[in-house]
């Protein structure tokens, strides 16, 4: 996940992570999928993840972009949330994602903000907004992760 490098993290979260060895841009990215499609993560914190994403190569046979696409960024962000909120010991998983799609976009590049709607022990959901070049609402998601207890040495695998 070469392109993750530019991810900025806040000071907390470089220092409860640090000395275990992981690439943290690397493992809060949307891995190889958001490779294909061009993701990437600007800014991640459990309380605003923020990340973007081309419309173009990620288009449906109307050249729009693809739902799916959107899905994608909003999964990535949303999780990302959810990991860091959980922090080393946990490991997020998604059971819940919902995409509400408001207007399509044929160019440029989407931007979309993870924003905790509810951070448990055990779940953590969040409202992902994705937003076109001007600020115009393209897609509302929310996507709920269970924590599970997890080795950091589960993220190396």
């Amino acid at each position: 996940m070469g392109e993750q490098n530019t991810t900025r993290f806040p000071q907390e979260i470089l220092e409860q992570w640090a000395g275990l060895g992981l690439d943290l841009p690397a493992l809060f990215s949307a891995g190889h999928l958001g490779e294909r499609m061009s993701v990437q993560v600007l800014e991640a914190a459990p309380d605003r993840v923020v990340g973007t994403m081309p419309v173009e190569g990620n288009t449906q046979p109307y050249g729009l972009l693809h739902g799916g696409a959107s899905a994608v960024l909003a999964e990535t962000l949303g999780s990302v949330g959810s990991m860091l909120h959980g922090g080393p010991t946990r490991l997020a998983v998604g059971v819940d994602l919902n995409c509400t799609h408001h207007r399509g976009v044929r160019s440029g590049l989407v931007t979309g903000v993870a924003t905790p709607v509810h951070r448990g022990r055990s779940t953590a959901t969040y409202e992902i907004a994705i937003t076109d070049e001007h600020g115009k609402r393209v897609c509302t998601a929310r996507l709920t992760c269970m924590l599970r207890e997890a080795d950091p040495a589960e993220y190396r695998s």
